[in-house]
């Protein structure tokens, strides 16, 4: 295993924790401002709409693959300036 994947593997599961929150954070943000309520609707909440629930479960994988990704990839440039080899 070279330096450089063995140095990232804990930065990783750091960054996809802190990621995650991130991302949730960000979605309820973005919830409150698209339909001005506070909670985003659960798949089995009955009195919302199919369409409020498919276009919140969009929102949040869109949100949750940017931040997830912007995350990841600034974890591995970090680790390529540390160690002078890309992780992976």
């Amino acid at each position: 295993m070279k330096a450089s994947t063995a140095a990232y593997k804990p930065v990783g599961l750091l960054l996809g924790a802190a990621s995650g929150m991130v991302a949730g954070a960000a979605f309820r943000q973005a919830w409150k401002i698209i339909e001005g309520e506070g909670d985003a609707p659960d798949a089995t909440d009955e009195d919302r709409t199919w369409r409020q629930i498919l276009l919140a479960a969009a929102i949040q994988g869109a949100i949750f693959a940017v931040v997830k990704s912007s995350v990841e990839r600034s974890g591995a440039v970090a680790i390529r300036r540390l160690t002078g080899a890309w992780p992976g």
